[in-house]
């Protein structure tokens, strides 16, 4: 047992690739390290922690309803009298790194920033882009979850991040997708497709819709979308306007989707940006057909550079129509392409990942 105080601070937990890397790696500081703290907003994933994690909370539960900026000030609050009453204390950044950093600063506490999204996602506002450049720097360590993130960052804002693949739990996805559920949507003769995710731009399920419009009369298929968020009425209505009810089928938000990702034959990502998306990983491991977005960053490493899976131009629906047929036309080759990147997840493998992440604080 290593006797070093770690604090995380994840203001707003919502279910999402951030937090599974977020638990993992959590619940594995809590073996290794004496002391673990938690500072959060979201009292409601606590199960989803180790027993010996300190999960500092308002005392309130109603802060489900407010915004994350909200709740990044009701945090940062709660951080600021923890690092008050311990000076000794090491934090890990996982969300709203910048305020974060800057209190940390002040109070002279070592702080590690992990970034979770490339910066085309937060970047491009002038104002963003010069707070970023001038404080990123004052971090003790910054890691990043790609190596296309980390050139990114070393061009943005000369900032020399670490690059740690998110550590994947095969053995856990593999486990949760054995679970029974009843799903009559999918059809034996059908080509399934599934897609996970938020209902936000960032995922952009708009380029999946139209993607899939285009073919409607042209393949037999049939698509599960899972997930919540603000786009989910605009959705519902492309749908029924479309005539794609029979065709396309929204699932609300599920803690495992992976008995229907195991159930689908292809994943479908079309995100406009992503830091490693997890989502993948998990499909990958399930021995699923990827076809994604080439979105800065993750995809393209995930997909071997198009090798291990296909790769389109972002929002070019016209594009991922095409690639959704050349898979129902050449599964033998496509088949190639999935054990390819099946046969490379050693690289985010959970044990030597994980190791990397406590390395790093051991020599803080």
């Amino acid at each position: 047992m290593i006797n070093k105080k770690i604090l995380f601070f994840m203001p707003s937990i919502e279910g999402g690739g951030v937090e599974k890397n977020l638990f993992i790696v959590a619940n594995y500081f809590a073996k290794e390290f004496k002391d673990v703290y938690l500072v959060t907003t979201s009292k409601e994933y606590k199960n989803r922690f180790n027993k010996k994690i300190k999960i500092i909370t308002p005392y309130f539960n109603f802060w489900s309803i407010f915004s994350r900026k909200i709740k990044y000030l009701v945090c940062l609050i709660i951080l600021f009298f923890c690092l008050l009453r311990d000076r000794r204390i090491s934090v890990f950044s996982f969300q709203a790194n910048i305020y974060c950093l800057i209190l940390c600063k002040l109070l002279g506490i070592k702080i590690i920033l992990r970034s979770n999204s490339a910066p085309i996602g937060w970047s491009n506002n002038f104002f963003k882009k010069q707070i970023f450049k001038s404080f990123l720097k004052f971090a003790n360590k910054t890691i990043v979850n790609s190596v296309e993130f980390k050139f990114e960052l070393k061009k943005k804002f000369n900032i020399n991040a670490i690059v740690i693949y998110n550590p994947l739990d095969k053995a856990n996805i593999i486990k949760q997708s054995k679970k029974k559920i009843k799903n009559s949507f999918y059809k034996k003769n059908s080509l399934n497709l599934i897609n996970v995710g938020r209902f936000t731009e960032q995922k952009d399920h708009f380029t999946l819709l139209k993607g899939v419009n285009l073919i409607k009369n042209k393949i037999n298929f049939k698509l599960i979308i899972i997930g919540r968020g603000k786009n989910y009425l605009k959705m519902k209505d492309f749908i029924n306007q479309n005539d794609l009810k029979k065709k396309v089928k929204i699932l609300k938000f599920l803690k495992n989707p992976f008995p229907y990702i195991k159930s689908a034959h292809v994943f479908v990502l079309t995100s406009t940006f992503e830091g490693l998306p997890n989502v993948l990983l998990e499909a990958s491991v399930l021995k699923k057909f990827i076809i994604s977005s080439k979105c800065q960053t993750g995809p393209s490493e995930i997909l071997l550079n198009g090798k291990g899976g296909l790769l389109f131009g972002i929002r070019n629906y016209k594009q991922l129509a095409n690639k959704i047929l050349f898979y129902a036309s050449n599964k033998s080759k496509c088949d190639k392409m999935r054990r390819r990147t099946y046969n490379n997840l050693w690289r985010f493998d959970k044990k030597n990942n994980l190791e990397k992440y406590k390395n790093l604080f051991v020599n803080l």
